[in-house]
């Protein structure tokens, strides 16, 4: 059975006057699709991502449509922990502080674990876990020092549960994520910051499309239970909800976005 995708959701001012913080936002995938409807839902975003130019056209794109004085960017490689403080410091610098910060940086790659080599592994935990920690760290330091609270919405994978040949390295970090945002919660609960994690499935966009096959594609999507890739915003539809009141008395979870939830 397949079915079609549902009818976009309007927005309802769950994030007015928040500000956030969201990286690997540049494009079409998940990042954009969240700096968009944080935008909709009457938030200010700062946008990061390692790729400058396309960073650069999303903040021009957004900024057209919702006001230059609600959108800003700054390129940031997650692995580099001087561009993780200068992307933080920046949203000190115009907006006086951060209400909420949405971990989207992650990298992939297709290696069986007898053929993998060290970078192969190295190069996807740096990125998608050491990326997490390093962002996950910088807020949490704001947020504390700011004491009015806050939220870090982490971007796991149902892979951290499931096993799948040829994602080891994706896998290790991805649990890793998951297992770092349930100790960061305990750890700021005390001054009063909520840390989710959200973990989708199979959320199409132009990029996966390039670096993973169509026979695998397939074979994915032939595994969901409505017979269909999810839309970057459906996705980002439950970060939302996981920065917003709706969700104030969850911490420490993670959210399959998803029937494949084991």
């Amino acid at each position: 059975m397949t079915t079609a995708p549902p009818a976009y959701v309007p927005a309802h001012g769950l994030l007015r006057d928040r500000t956030a913080v969201i990286t690997a936002a540049a494009g079409a995938g998940i990042g954009g699709a969240t700096a968009r409807r944080f935008l909709e839902e009457g938030a200010r975003v700062l946008i990061g991502d390692a790729h400058a130019r396309r960073l650069k056209e999303t903040e021009q794109a957004l900024a057209a449509e919702f006001g230059a004085d609600r959108v800003a960017s700054l390129p940031c490689d997650v692995t580099d922990e001087d561009q993780v403080q200068a992307l933080f410091a920046h949203a000190e610098r115009i907006h006086g502080g951060l209400d909420a910060v949405v971990n989207n940086a992650g990298l992939g790659g297709t290696a069986d674990l007898v053929d993998m080599t060290d970078a192969q592994w190295s190069k996807v935990l740096d990125v998608t876990l050491g990326g997490t920690f390093r962002c996950t760290r910088a807020a949490l330091r704001s947020l504390k020092a700011a004491g009015r609270g806050g939220v870090v919405v982490n971007n796991a994978s149902v892979i951290g549960w499931r096993a799948q040949t040829g994602q080891a390295h994706y896998a290790a970090a991805k649990a890793g994520v998951m297992a770092l945002t349930r100790c960061a919660a305990l750890e700021a609960a005390e001054f009063g910051v909520r840390v989710n994690a959200v973990a989708p499935s199979l959320a199409m966009h132009p990029h996966l499309v390039k670096v993973t096959s169509e026979a695998l594609l397939t074979e994915l999507t032939a595994r969901e239970a409505f017979g269909r890739y999810a839309e970057p915003w459906e996705i980002a539809n439950v970060i939302v909800f996981l920065a917003s009141g709706y969700s104030s008395y969850m911490t420490g979870e993670t959210v399959s976005v998803s029937s494949q939830h084991a």
